[in-house]
Order: C-alpha cells, then sequence, then structure tokens
C-alpha cells in the first residue's frame, strides 16, 4: 500500500514534449552558401570561408561584401549570370605581378559596384531587406500573443511588447528604444536576456561573478543600457535598414553634419521640453519645483524648503535625504516603525496618519553615503536641489582668503621660518628638531 496523501500516479513537475525529431537534419539547404562557379557549398556562418575559396581557387574578388545585405540571394544571381555569358564581360581583370615571369603572373576578377548591374542588383537587395524588415515590424506591433517574462523582476508580460518595454523603462531605467524602432524583438530579448545570464554588464559589457553584484555595478554605474558601439544590436533596429550601405551612426552624422548655423537665427523663442518633477510621496507630477513644494506641503504636511532651513542642510544632505525617502516609499516601509505595506499609498497614508514623517529629523536615519546615489534615475528633484543662501555665503567668504607661496630655494631657511612653525607644540623635542 502507498504511503497515505501520497500517490505514485501523480504528476509533480511539468513534462515537455521533445521539440526536434531525433537524428534529423536540423540545418536547412537553404541556409547553405553555394560556390559561384563549382558545386562547393558553405554554411551562412562561413561566409570568409567561400570568400576565401573564390579568391584561391577560381580567382574571384567581390568588394564591399559587408555591404551586401543579402549575400546569399547576391551570390545565386552572379552563378546563373556567368553560367549564360563569360565572366570576363562583368568583371575588371586585375594582372598580379605584371612586371615578373610569366609563370608568376595570375589573373584576379574584381566584381564590384563599379559594374552598374551589381549596383543595381545591390539596391535592389537592400531596397527588398528593408521591406521585409518592415513588413516583420508591422506584423510585431499588430501581434497580441506577444508573452514574455521581465529578466529583472520576474514580472510576466502579455499582449502587445511594447507593454514589456515600456515596463523595463519605467520600472527599471532600462531603455532599449522606442517599440515602433525595433524589429525582431523576440531575438533582441533573447540577446539581452542571454548576457544579463551570463552576469554581463550591458553597456560596459564587463563579467561579474554573482547576479547582486551585476546588478548594484549597473544601478551605481547607470549602465542600465546597451552598448550602443557593439555592432551585434544593429540588425534589431530599423533605421540601420533605411539607407543602403550605412547604419545609424553614419545616417545621424550626416543629419547634423547638414546643419549650418546662421549668425541672424534667433533662438528667444526657444523652450526646452518642461521639467517634470514627481512628488516624494505619490505619483503626482509638476512642471515645477515650486508648484511641487506647494503640492507636498498641503497633500502630505511635508515642508522640504522649511526642513533644509530649519536643519542647515547643504546640497549633499539634501541629495540624501530624497534618495533616502523615495527608497523608503518604494519599498512600502515605514522607517520610525518599520513596518511594511502592501502599497506606497498605505504607507504614506500610515506615516501620515501616525506622523512618522518626524523621523526625518534624524539624521542617522538618512545621512549615510549609500544615499548619494539616486533610487530613481531619471529624478528631476534632485536637480533643483542647491545650497542654503547661508552656505552660499560661506562658500563665498572661503574664496577670499589669500594664498602665500613660500620661496623653496633655500629649504633650511624655510623650515626655520615657515608659518607652519606657529602651528607645532613648543617642547624642547621640538626645539632640538628645529635647532639641528
Amino acid at each position: 500500500m502507498a504511503a497515505a496523501g501520497v500517490n505514485k500516479d501523480w504528476i509533480l513537475e511539468p513534462l515537455s514534449l521533445p521539440e526536434t525529431i531525433p537524428n534529423a537534419v536540423q540545418e536547412s539547404t537553404s541556409s547553405l552558401l553555394p560556390c559561384i562557379f563549382c558545386e562547393e557549398c558553405y554554411p551562412s556562418e562561413d561566409k570568409k570561408d567561400l570568400l576565401r575559396h573564390m579568391i584561391l581557387e577560381h580567382k574571384l574578388v567581390i568588394s564591399d561584401v559587408k555591404l551586401i545585405v543579402d549575400f546569399r540571394r547576391y551570390i545565386l544571381y552572379w552563378k546563373k549570370r556567368f553560367i549564360e555569358q563569360p565572366i570576363t564581360d562583368f568583371c575588371s581583370v586585375i594582372r598580379t605581378n605584371s612586371q615578373g615571369p610569366e609563370e608568376d603572373q595570375a589573373d584576379y576578377y574584381l566584381l564590384c559596384g563599379v559594374l552598374p548591374e551589381d549596383q543595381v542588383l545591390r539596391e535592389q537587395l537592400q531596397q527588398k531587406r528593408l521591406e521585409e524588415v518592415l513588413e516583420q515590424q508591422q506584423r510585431e506591433r499588430i501581434d497580441t500573443n506577444f508573452y514574455r517574462i521581465c529578466m529583472f523582476c520576474n514580472g510576466e508580460f502579455a499582449g502587445n511588447r511594447a507593454v514589456l518595454l515600456n515596463h523595463m523603462a519605467k520600472d527599471h531605467a532600462f531603455n532599449m528604444g522606442l517599440p515602433d524602432n525595433i524589429v525582431f524583438c523576440n531575438e533582441f530579448l533573447d540577446l539581452v536576456q542571454k548576457k544579463v545570464d551570463n552576469l554581463q554588464c550591458l553597456y560596459c559589457e564587463k563579467t561579474f561573478r554573482d547576479k547582486n553584484t551585476l546588478r548594484d555595478h549597473m544601478r551605481k554605474k547607470q549602465h542600465r543600457k546597451i552598448n550602443a558601439k557593439n555592432q551585434e544590436y544593429d540588425r534589431f533596429y530599423t533605421i540601420n535598414y533605411l539607407e543602403f550601405g550605412k547604419n545609424w551612426v553614419e545616417v545621424q552624422s550626416e543629419d547634423d553634419g547638414g546643419i549650418t548655423e546662421d549668425p541672424d537665427d534667433d533662438w528667444s523663442d526657444w523652450q526646452g521640453s518642461p521639467m517634470c518633477a514627481v512628488c516624494l510621496f505619490c505619483e503626482k507630477a509638476k512642471d515645477s519645483t515650486e508648484k511641487l513644494h506647494l503640492h507636498m506641503k498641503a497633500a502630505h504636511h511635508f515642508d522640504l524648503l522649511k526642513l533644509k532651513s530649519e536643519m542647515g542642510l547643504n546640497f549633499y544632505q539634501q541629495v540624501k535625504l530624497v534618495n533616502f525617502i523615495r527608497r523608503e516609499i518604494h519599498q512600502c516601509r515605514c522607517h520610525r516603525c518599520g513596518e511594511t505595506f502592501s502599497s506606497q499609498l498605505e504607507t504614506v497614508n500610515h506615516m501620515t496618519e501616525t506622523k512618522h514623517l518626524v523621523a526625518l529629523l534624524d539624521r542617522s536615519a538618512w545621512d549615510q553615503p549609500q544615499y548619494y546615489f539616486p533610487t530613481y534615475e531619471n529624478d528631476a528633484l534632485l536637480c533643483t536641489l542647491s545650497d542654503s543662501e547661508s552656505e552660499a555665503m560661506a562658500d563665498n567668504r572661503t574664496t577670499d582668503i589669500p594664498v602665500v607661496a613660500e620661496d623653496i630655494s633655500n629649504l633650511q631657511t624655510l623650515k626655520q621660518s615657515s608659518i607652519l612653525n606657529a602651528l607645532q607644540p613648543r617642547g624642547p623635542a621640538n626645539k632640538r628638531s628645529t635647532s639641528s
């Protein structure tokens, strides 16, 4: 008889069917790159081996290979054309060692964009690829079957890819770009997830010993973004498909390079994007610090300016105080009593009703080095903090102190006459050292 409460027929963990057929050929023949002249074929990732083969065996050199967006279609086109007509009808002939003995000379054939047919082919392949990418992007934009787990908080997101991308940008300050600018989104997320699982920073690409160290590094160094210089990511952004032979860096440099300054231009009416400062205790946002201070004073009975004046807080102390409050509210925790709550609203209501905000008068709670680092990377309130007027006046007074240089040409005389001697205690031992 089986043990009580246990049935051997129960399935206690999810099962999975095999995702591949055993002993099946995994690589489709359509992914192979054929030689233009013979029956040799190479996997698509071994493109360099094919190019080497065609140079050594068939004396064919293809220029600017990196600008060919669909190399297999390019190869198949010229394979057909070289059957129809001689290679010399298309390629320039380059003779090596032309001044040497005839047996040491060799003719190489150059296939490049100088040939109109080749240039048209490259541009058509570029246009075809752009159309395919835009079609794929449109399918992803309207896809409602997207499902993914956030790599930072393990939250589940379903419906549209924009929900997850906006979540990572807003809640984790990790911005991959606007959803409408991204293509092959699942592959992109797979690549980023793989790097995070390998404990690799996405920006500086250094590897760390554990996830906590990696997380702290990316937060403190503000490396919660991908490395834009890594060309591995280029294929996931539609801007890299827009112009023939150009990536996003070259496109943007051209856009900026075409702008010339006109001394007669009047920029006085130009206005930047409005500031958006968020309340310390709720999600209310204001377009000026004055409005934000009035809101916090009226809604939460918290006067940051008064607290700054009464406690004589300098700039760095204000930074630590703001970051401390942000972290406590984010973690739904009251520092005064240590009680935690299920939401930020409950936390704020508790602190307001019990008047536990007065705990902020205790400097030991927040005047700690770890609060130099912002809780939220885009906290606009931190940018508006400033020293008090008395602090600024003290700084101005210190800059008026004159500095008198001492002549060091005669060190012995300097030791005897230096004003630093006045700072030393007068005693027998000290007198002996100066007389020597």
